[in-house]
């Protein structure tokens, strides 16, 4: 097969808003960071660190065929399926914002469901390559796969972690659409889903109470509203340029950890609309890139591969903005390449590699 560039566009997109990510992460949180760990720089260095580990894996991945992963791919979701159940033991997982999802490694902390986000949209590419001539039937087709991915979701839920768990299930039910599955079962899974979600929200006291929060934060402004409040005031004074890097005022103990998942809420108070246009552009150009690679690959997994890669970035940051603006409760999920996480970015990064490999053929 004869080889190509990568994309170049997809490349330079990926690297602006990862630079620009640890700039605005510092920016977002130097002043938390010498309050609590009386180092200003501490969650610059860490994603500094992350940042160089992940350009080194997009780099290698990059080099690597990605028919390697058809081969492995078993091997991956086994792998990844040990690592989330070890996580829930005591003693080797450890509790983080209330859940149990992170291996601790020093001040590091590696998330295993970041990685089975991954192994299982390469296994289900797969899956998708072998029985594409099954997918017609759903008892025959389309079961077995949806029983691994809820068997999966299950695992991510007992840590728990809702919002990766729902960026997990859409993007394998976007690689099934694509994959030809009949239309009509789509809306028989969502009445499922719904179900299920609504039985979820009960059965958790602080999942209604986001909801309750998020239809009316003002009602609990010190409570359960308090972030999605914190979050509109930060937004709301950014005008059209910003109050400048590094001048946020909610970033001042407001907003809880605003390096995180309301990292966006910053970017708009110290960038303004412009700085939304900016951001928005580039994330635009990076799924509409891996949706070009994935229309114009040749051979089936390797577009199911690009297709769910890029079904998820979109859906995760999607899912992210719309909670920082209030359209949607508190999920938990962050923003691809900005937010602060190290294995979030590490799995951006090594995805996007893959993206980079198919698109030298």
């Amino acid at each position: 097969m004869k080889k190509g560039k990568i994309d170049l566009i997809l490349l330079l997109s990926v690297l602006f808003i990862s630079i620009f990510g640890v700039i605005m992460i510092y920016s977002a949180s130097y002043i938390w960071a010498e309050y609590k760990f009386n180092d200003p720089f501490k969650f610059l260095k860490n994603q500094a660190i992350f940042l160089i580990v992940g350009l080194i894996l997009l780099y290698i991945v990059s080099k690597i065929d990605y028919m390697y992963y058809f081969k492995k791919a078993n091997v991956l979701l086994i792998t990844c399926f040990i690592l989330l159940i070890l996580v829930l033991i005591p003693g080797i997982g450890t509790i983080r914002n209330g859940s149990r999802s992170w291996f601790g490694i020093g001040s590091f902390g590696i998330q295993p469901s970041e990685f089975m986000k991954l192994s299982l949209i390469i296994f289900t590419a797969k899956y998708l390559c072998i029985k594409e001539k099954d997918l017609k039937d759903v008892k025959k087709g389309v079961l077995p796969i949806l029983g691994v991915v809820l068997l999966v979701f299950g695992l991510i839920m007992l840590q728990p972690d809702f919002g990766t768990g729902v960026i997990l299930v859409m993007s394998i039910i976007g690689m099934l659409f694509v994959g030809g599955v009949n239309f009509k079962f789509f809306f028989k899974l969502g009445a499922i889903g719904i179900v299920g979600i609504v039985i979820l929200i009960l059965s958790a006291p602080y999942r209604l109470k986001r909801i309750l929060s998020f239809l009316n934060p003002w009602e609990d402004p010190l409570g359960s509203g308090f972030q999605i409040i914190q979050s509109l005031y930060a937004i709301g004074p950014g005008g059209l340029f910003g109050m400048g890097l590094g001048k946020s005022r909610q970033k001042h103990f407001y907003l809880p950890e605003p390096q995180t998942d309301f990292i966006f809420s910053i970017i708009s108070e110290e960038f303004g609309f412009m700085g939304i246009i900016i951001v928005s552009t580039l994330f635009l150009t990076i799924i509409i890139r891996g949706f070009l690679i994935a229309k114009h690959t040749k051979d089936l997994f390797s577009k199911y591969i690009c297709f769910g890669i890029t079904f998820g970035l979109a859906f995760q940051t999607l899912l992210n903005l719309m909670v920082v603006v209030g359209l949607i409760p508190v999920t938990g999920v962050t923003l691809p390449f900005l937010s602060y996480g190290g294995s979030s970015l590490l799995i951006s990064m090594v995805s996007i590699g893959i993206i980079l490999n198919i698109s030298r053929n």
